[in-house]
């Protein structure tokens, strides 16, 4: 029983392992495209992706860059919530992260 504790613990701080990088992955990626809208010349246009497929759409810059702002500030916090973790646990910063969490968050990018 010890040992499949033990087992259980190295898995969940694996995972969180893996969520961490993640989520840095996905932060350094929006500081990138932050950075390039803010830098963008003013009469420059701005394409957004389609989700789930290669469709591209002319999208406003300043609306852009706020959503790609508010997206890097959920990430950050996602980040700061996994960091806040306890090793014994999944306990994060008031709420309960667990497997199905982890694929929520996971599966959200």
């Amino acid at each position: 029983y010890t040992t499949s504790m033990s087992s259980k613990s190295r898995d969940n701080e694996e995972t969180l392992e893996g969520l961490k990088e993640e989520l840095n992955k996905k932060i350094k990626e929006q500081k990138v495209v932050v950075d390039e809208l803010s830098n963008l010349k003013k009469n420059r246009r701005v394409y957004v992706q389609q989700r789930n497929s290669n469709i591209f759409f002319l999208a406003d810059r300043s609306q852009t860059l706020g959503s790609c702002k508010s997206k890097l500030t959920v990430v950050k916090g996602k980040h700061k919530s996994v960091n806040c973790t306890k090793l014994g646990g999944w306990q994060t910063d008031g709420w309960l992260l667990d497997r199905v969490t982890f694929q929520m968050l996971h599966s959200t990018w």
